[in-house]
């Protein structure tokens, strides 16, 4: 259900002003009109389950959004339509245990894959059929799954810090295509990203503070550069091809330009471990969630805090719509002594009609 506002957190603290920027990086030398974020209020959703929401997505044409983490189910919503529990699509049957992660493909906006730590399998799933199309069991388990630009190729990280690939194509005398191990060496890592062009790879760790560069296919190391103290655990690409951003343990995210390959920039507004990053659909906007109960937007160019934006629980995840500016977030409430039980919510903030 819908969240009411009667167990709103705390007021927050502003976020930490930088120091003004150059003139020419500003919005109104380069005539961008950024949208009035303190408009809008968060739509939060609550859900029937005493588990936390893990991952939320966004298909490539921003029709969809599915979430994974309450049991064994994949849930996707037209938003447009509503959020309600009733609302949702349920795909189910293609895990033993429960959905901790889901990524669409980039090139079908019906194709999704979903994974799972305990029953170490991915599954792929096609939106207008209920029942899976393939299963993919694993000798590992799995985290993160991110697919190649063309849709063809399927990374993923394990619990052990892994780099492992599916590929998709006919093996012997299959007359249909199939995902299948790809047949290579694994490479250290905690989570990992395509470029838009799907011939490289970008990887970080979690307790190492540099983050790493490797060739796609041929995993050859290409580009190595400190990044943070204490770890590196979140990475997000510009959809420009402009800038990498990175964050880590150490509450600050970089920004580094792609073609000189050197930190250009650092935000520090927040106060909290980082979990996730995302850019906006045109390069302008970093969402920003950490272990706090907020999500932090800022200006890419500049690194100024625009909008602080107030959540029910700290957010594993965050994702701006492929075409608006709107991000989705979710988590889990606290449970607070003598009040409710913890429940799992997915949020949602920003212009979405």
């Amino acid at each position: 259900m819908a969240f009411n506002g009667k167990d709103a957190p705390e007021e927050l603290p502003e976020p930490q002003r930088p120091p003004s920027p150059p003139l020419y990086t500003t919005f109104a030398t380069r005539g961008v009109h950024p949208p009035t974020f303190s408009a809008f209020k968060p739509r939060d959703y609550r859900y029937h389950s005493q588990q936390a929401m893990t991952h939320v997505a966004w298909s490539c044409d921003g029709k969809r959004l599915a979430a994974v983490g309450i049991d064994k189910v994949t849930r996707i919503w037209v938003p447009e339509k509503g959020m309600e529990h009733k609302s949702a699509a349920l795909f189910s049957g293609g895990h033993s245990d429960d959905v901790d992660y889901v990524s669409w493909n980039p090139t079908h906006p019906e194709l999704f894959c979903t994974s799972s730590q305990k029953d170490r399998r991915i599954v792929f799933w096609d939106a207008r059929q209920t029942r899976y199309t393939q299963q993919c069991n694993l000798k590992v388990s799995p985290v993160q799954t991110n697919y190649s630009p063309d849709g063809r190729a399927l990374l993923y990280t394990s619990i052990g810090h892994q780099l492992l690939f599916l590929t998709l194509g006919k093996e012997g005398d299959d007359a249909k295509e199939a995902w299948h191990p790809a047949q290579k060496d694994s490479v250290v890592a905690s989570t990992a990203v395509f470029n838009h062009v799907g011939d490289g790879i970008v990887l970080t760790h979690h307790t190492e503070h540099t983050l790493r560069v490797i060739d796609f296919p041929s995993l050859v190391l290409r580009e190595s550069s400190a990044a943070h103290v204490g770890g590196c655990v979140a990475v997000a690409l510009d959809p420009r091809g402009r800038y990498l951003a990175s964050g880590g343990h150490d509450s600050i995210v970089n920004i580094f330009d792609l073609t000189e390959w050197i930190s250009i920039r650092t935000i520090t507004s927040c106060e909290n471990s980082i979990n996730a990053i995302s850019f906006s659909y045109d390069g302008e906007y970093l969402a920003i969630a950490n272990t706090g109960s907020y999500i932090d937007i800022c200006a890419t160019e500049t690194g100024a805090p625009l909008h602080r934006v107030p959540a029910l629980a700290p957010a594993p995840t965050v994702a701006w719509h492929p075409s608006k500016y709107a991000i989705a977030y979710c988590g889990q409430t606290p449970k607070r002594e003598g009040g409710p039980l913890a429940v799992p919510v997915v949020s949602l903030f920003g212009m979405l009609e």
